[in-house]
Parts: structure tokens; sequence; C-alpha cells
């Protein structure tokens, strides 16, 4: 990330419940309804695509997430002025009216900047595959469009399979802790505030052994990736003497929990890389997939850059093509970067 100093305005903390409730929500309605299709064979459904967002399809699965936030939105404008970024929509600003709220011009009102995207990974849990997240990014009051370096807080709720009864979330503000915690699905933002955590830092592991992942989602976009990995694998077996029968591939189609794994210790090492030399128009991982999840990793100790190894920041907006690098701790990265930049001049 961006070494601009921490975003100053209104504490996070006083968000965390709200924001644990809309993400509460999501993980409820989202969970419901996964449950409800699996049992009555509807499962196929919920992967129809409704329509195009400002940043991505809706797929059915996408229209009670949605809802919810579409809910919490109004709610909270009814009380105070507030900004909200979604693949939907895009940006939107409200605040309250006599009797209820009213959409605003901009961002000069004086509330909070707040970045979601209600189901990242929607793809594999529309199958009931694997678990998407909740990914919320909160930025305090400003006159424009935020970037990620403007962000003080990050939380990131999983939106497990229908056979999973258990859930984790995780959230940091911004310089940290970040803390973990394992809850019933579904549960309430009380639940949360009363369950155990565990702070998530760096751990003493091996980076070149266990999960490296580069992502590469379209087909179109996986020859050039495959070379690239080639190159980069080869470096670390001749170089760094990597048994490359324990480095392991996960192409896990989800942004914000590719990071939520490298918090969590998981993961030792990703590149999503598709928009610079994935050969295709996209699709590509966009600010809104990301955002809070960037909070909550680099309190946990992920060293996070783009796909040119410069810091990481962007504008936070839904349709900027994005590219990062994320190493488990900067010992993984002190080790890897060198045969990634290597790899990537050929």
């Amino acid at each position: 990330m961006s070494s601009a100093p921490p975003a100053r305005g209104p504490d996070f903390g006083a968000w965390r419940g709200s924001l644990r409730a809309l993400a509460a929500s999501i993980q409820g309605a989202v969970h419901g309804a996964l449950c409800a299709a699996q049992a009555e064979g509807r499962l196929a459904g919920l992967s129809q695509g409704v329509k195009e967002g400002v940043g991505d399809t809706t797929f059915a699965l996408d229209v009670p997430a949605e809802a919810a936030v579409e809910a919490w939105f109004e709610a909270r404008a009814c009380e105070g002025p507030l900004s909200l970024l979604s693949e939907e929509t895009g940006w939107r600003h409200a605040g309250p009216a006599p009797g209820g709220w009213q959409a605003l011009a901009d961002f000069d009102h004086g509330g909070p900047r707040l970045v979601i995207d209600p189901i990242d990974g929607t793809r594999p849990l529309m199958h009931d595959l694997r678990s998407a997240w909740v990914v919320l990014g909160f930025a305090p009051p400003g006159r424009g469009q935020p970037r990620a370096s403007e962000l003080s807080g990050g939380l990131l709720v999983e939106l497990p399979p229908s056979l999973q009864s258990r859930a984790r979330w995780l959230e940091a503000a911004r310089g940290g802790p970040a803390e973990s915690r394992v809850l019933p699905v579904p549960c309430t933002a009380e639940a949360v505030a009363s369950a155990p955590c565990e702070t998530l830092g760096p751990r003493e592991v091996d980076p070149v052994q266990g999960y490296l992942t580069f992502f590469r989602y379209h087909p179109a976009q996986r020859p050039a990736l495959a070379q690239l990995e080639a190159r980069f694998f080869a470096r670390l077996a001749a170089q760094e003497g990597a048994d490359l029968l324990q480095i392991y591939e996960d192409g896990y189609c989800s942004s914000g929990g590719q990071l939520a794994l490298l918090a969590l210790g998981r993961y030792r090492f990703v590149a999503d890389l598709r928009a610079r030399i994935g050969g295709v128009t996209g699709p590509f991982s966009k600010p809104y997939d990301i955002a809070g999840a960037v909070v909550v990793a680099e309190a946990a100790g992920v060293s996070l850059w783009d796909g040119y190894e410069r810091p990481l920041d962007f504008p936070l907006d839904a349709t900027t093509p994005l590219d990062f690098v994320a190493y488990v701790d900067e010992a993984a990265r002190a080790r890897l970067a060198p045969h990634l930049a290597a790899a990537l001049e050929g």
C-alpha cells in the first residue's frame, strides 16, 4: 500500500457495529437462499445472469445480497449522510430528508465513504463449491472519490457453502491489529462483538513451500500467465532449492478470499497479473473486490504491491482494472520478489 499516513475522520470503530450488522444481514440472506435452493433442487437457477451492473454481472444469488445492502443503505441515510460504492451501481450519495432520505449530489456531505462487494466470489458460491466473502472498506469524509490509501478500516466476512455451519470474520483498522473470529451461520452483530478473537500477524513459514498461486480466470488469459508461472517456479527450483511437489496451485475465484487466506497464513504468495499480461480485455479484479481486504491483509502483516512491484494504491471505483502481488510477509517478499521480477522480464 501507499506510504501515506492513516486517513483521519470519523472513527472506524464507531461504525464497526453497523458494518457488522450489514455483513450479518448479507450472510444470512445469501446462506438462506443457497440452502433453500439446494434443498429444493433449484441450485442451477442461482447462476442465471439477471443484469449487468457497473462493475460485473449480477447473478441470481447476488439479488438477496443487494437487497440487504439497499435496506441498510436507506436506513443509514435516514440517520446521516454517507457515500457507498458497489459493483452494481457505482458510487451513490445519500442523507436525511423529512420523513426519510434523499440522494445527494456528491461526496461533500461530511459522512463516511464506504466500499462494498456484497459477494466477492459469486461464481464458486452459486454452484455451492466454495466460500465467497463480503468485502467492506471504510474511508472517512472527503470531498472527492477516495483512494485505497485513504481507507481506515476493513471487514471480511465469509459466505460459506450450504453444508458449512461456521464462518470466519476478519477485521482491522488501519495499522492493525487484524482480528479473526469464527461464528455460527447465521449470526448477529452482537454475537460478533462478544465472540473471542485471534490476533493475526506474521508467521514463521517457508515461502517456497505451500500455496503459491498465479490467478488466471479466463481461458484466453491462461497461456501467457502459465508461461510466466513456469519461469517463476523454475527459478525457485534452481536457485531456492524448492521442491515443486510441495508447491500447490489454488484457482480460488475470489480476490478478497485470496487476501483473507494470506492474512490467515494459508497462502504464501498470490499474483493477479491479468491486467498486465493476460492478453485479453478482461475480466480483471476491480477496486471494490479488494478494498476492505487490503486493510485487513496489511494489518495481518501481508506485503502488498501492484503488478509492477510498486506500493499498492488505486482509485476506489467500479471499473479500474487492478493487478496485485501479495506475499504472506516481508520475509517472503524478500525471497520471492526478485524471482518474479526476473520471470516478468522473460
